[in-house]
């Protein structure tokens, strides 16, 4: 006499469906310059929608990189631009400056992320699991995004600059320290969005006071 079948409701209904937990990535732009803030990018991709060309912002034109800025923003499930402003800067020096972006960034998500991948060996302090990624904005493409978010903003910012102190020519080496903008500093001395405590804006600010380079 043939065994009757078991039920196999009870077996499904034991089954546990897990939901893949967000992942954010996060990058930043500005750390080396000698004016501005420095600003920080978070973005979560839309697996769905995926986005073509997404690669460290250093490697894109400046023509690539806007055009992907307005898809990202379009694509991706959300993003968040953040930035430490120039004072925050001087009074907690560069490094923590940027981990304090990167923090209002991931906070200012819509969504909440369960994994933060951060470009670098450093990672701000978060509330959520966050893993350093040395070279990640070409290894991520959330990375990689975030990259572009953050250097393109940034850059519109120096072009802001550029427009209100046309001398010094933000418009071309975007705040880091040409010969042609320390020849600016030089002559013009410092402006307010230049940072007091890097190196040559000090030597640009103690000329002006007649001082003797330290």
């Amino acid at each position: 006499m043939a065994k009757s079948r078991q039920p196999t409701e009870p077996q499904q209904l034991g089954l546990q469906w897990q939901v893949p937990a967000l992942m954010a990535g996060v990058d930043e732009a500005g750390r080396g310059p000698l004016a501005g803030p420095v600003v920080a990018a978070a973005v979560i991709l839309d697996d769905q929608n995926p986005i073509k060309g997404l690669a460290d912002s250093k490697k894109l034109t400046a023509r690539q990189r806007e055009r992907l800025f307005d898809e990202i923003r379009a694509k991706a499930l959300c993003c968040c631009i953040a930035q430490a402003s120039v004072e925050e800067i001087d009074q907690l020096n560069i490094l923590h400056a940027t981990m304090l972006a990167m923090k209002r960034a991931v906070e200012g998500l819509r969504l909440k992320p369960g994994l933060v991948l951060v470009d670098g060996n450093r990672i701000p302090v978060l509330k959520v699991p966050a893993e350093a990624i040395v070279k990640g904005d070409d290894k991520v493409q959330a990375i990689s995004a975030a990259s572009i978010l953050a250097k393109v903003h940034r850059d519109r910012l120096c072009l802001e600059l550029h427009e209100a102190y046309p001398h010094y020519g933000f418009d071309q080496h975007k705040g880091y320290p040409t010969a042609e903008h320390l020849a600016a500093l030089r002559e013009h001395g410092a402006i307010v969005a230049h940072r007091r405590s890097f190196a040559p804006v000090r030597a640009a600010l103690d000329l002006a006071a007649g001082l003797e380079p330290w």
